[in-house]
């Protein structure tokens, strides 16, 4: 066996080479695990964000118990529009999460009149084929100035949806203020507290949500 041979063998079973192998693939596995770690983190912080749903306010697009995704950068590049299901911080508790349909915009008037929402004094109703059932509840004698750069949000399913007619009431509650004036400003969702547009339910089925579902 020649000398190049000798020492070729003798790479092959010093124990420190060994170690030393062993240990740069155990950091290369390492790295990927980190990496992989932090594109998780990224990609949940800045590009999509994660909702389950405690409660039937969206009946019968969402039922209480799925799980949906919503997509952070819907809004980097447009407005919300009407009819769009969000994802945002609930006004009186911006660490909850809720989940409602986007009806007024901003500098819109909402009147909610004999369980019909007309926009800006128009004559004809917004058309609601998604309400799982006659609304009853808070429907009636009711007007809404959206501020600009904000939104009126409501649930589906209106007679048990805590939402945008509710919150001023909530914040008087929750002990935010004793000033009604200021208490409104809860019933509407500035942009920036909007999280992103729910895109798919994954639990426990997989869906699309199409914004504007008729009721089936």
């Amino acid at each position: 066996m020649d000398e190049k041979a000798i020492k070729e063998e003798k790479k092959e079973v010093d124990p420190v080479a060994r170690k030393k192998a062993v240990a740069k693939e155990i950091m290369s596995w390492v790295w990927v695990v980190l990496l992989a770690f932090l594109a998780t983190i990224i990609i949940r912080k800045f590009v999509i964000v994660n909702a389950e749903v405690p409660t039937g306010s969206m009946v019968s697009l969402i039922d209480p118990g799925d799980r949906l995704i919503g997509f952070r950068l819907s809004y980097l590049f447009k407005e919300p529009q009407r009819f769009d299901v969000v994802i945002f911080k609930y006004p009186v508790d911006p660490n909850e999460k809720f989940i409602k349909r986007v009806i007024g915009l901003p500098g819109e008037t909402v009147t909610i009149r004999d369980a019909k929402i007309y926009i800006d004094d128009s004559a004809v109703p917004l058309d609601e084929p998604y309400l799982p059932e006659r609304w009853t509840e808070q429907n009636d004698g009711l007007i809404y100035e959206v501020p600009e750069d904000s939104y009126f949000l409501l649930g589906d399913n209106r007679n048990v949806s805590l939402d945008a007619r509710y919150w001023a009431n909530e914040a008087i509650e929750a002990g935010l203020t004793e000033d009604w004036e200021v208490a409104e400003e809860y019933t509407f969702v500035p942009k920036k507290d909007i999280l992103g547009k729910a895109i798919f339910k994954y639990y426990p089925k997989f869906e699309v949500l199409n914004g504007k579902k008729e009721n089936e």
